[in-house]
């Protein structure tokens, strides 16, 4: 077993041990025991009681962050001609179509989220063992595959993430960065739990939200009473 440094021991003794913190008090703990040098990501960690091999207790969606994401996503628009003029003016980083295929076909992946059109579709199911491990296969469930580009594009980049229970019932997400305030940090995670909560599904029995963890890239983790709604 790997032995603490003086960092982390200091760190973990912030935490009390076996105390379940209100979102506010865990946002600024996270904070408080964050050491990075670099600025680091506030990641959300929530069980859900619920078996994703069973498809009527799939839960996944998307959620716009109040306060962003405190990084700047770059989007591939795959888009016919017509179309490109309106997504570049929306921010997409990269607007194009064929020469976007091919160079994903050679390897390149070099971007956090693809958005493209309904009838581009067919052109993109050859790429799925590429693009479906990394998380970038466009879907009409998470507002990436649509006629409105635009919206999509500046959705993005202005906070809204997708998110996906995974086959251990744990959905993991980026709610923000240490540099931001405590309260943001603790109204982004908020926005999240409540969308998750909305997304309960009617054949999930028992507790529903089972337990939540907040931690910095770095950070110890530190446990949210569950009971947020």
């Amino acid at each position: 077993m790997a032995r603490l440094t003086r960092k982390q021991k200091e760190a973990l003794a912030k935490i009390e041990k076996g105390k379940l913190y209100s979102l506010d008090e865990a946002s600024s703990l996270v904070k408080e025991i964050t050491n990075a040098k670099f600025d680091a990501s506030v990641d959300i960690a929530v069980r859900l009681g619920v078996d994703p091999r069973k498809a009527n207790q799939m839960v996944r969606g998307v959620v716009s962050l109040p306060y962003g994401t405190g990084k700047d996503k770059k989007v591939l628009a795959l888009v016919t001609p017509d179309k490109e003029a309106e997504a570049k003016e929306a921010g997409a980083d990269y607007v194009g179509l064929d020469e976007y295929l091919n160079k994903i076909k050679g390897g390149w992946t070099d971007v956090d989220v693809i958005i493209t059109m309904p009838s581009v579709m067919g052109k993109l199911g050859p790429l799925g063992r590429i693009l479906g491990p990394r998380g970038l296969m466009p879907n009409p469930k998470t507002g990436t595959v649509t006629m409105d580009v635009a919206k999509a594009v500046t959705e993005v980049k202005a906070g809204k993430i997708d998110f996906k229970v995974d086959k251990t019932g744990i959905v993991h997400a980026a709610i923000g960065k240490a540099s931001f305030s405590a309260d943001k940090i603790a109204g982004n995670a908020n926005e999240l739990i409540q969308t998750l909560i909305k997304l309960k599904p009617t054949t999930a029995k028992g507790t529903y939200v089972k337990s939540i963890f907040m931690s910095s890239t770095m950070s110890p983790s530190v446990a949210v009473d569950p009971k947020v709604g």
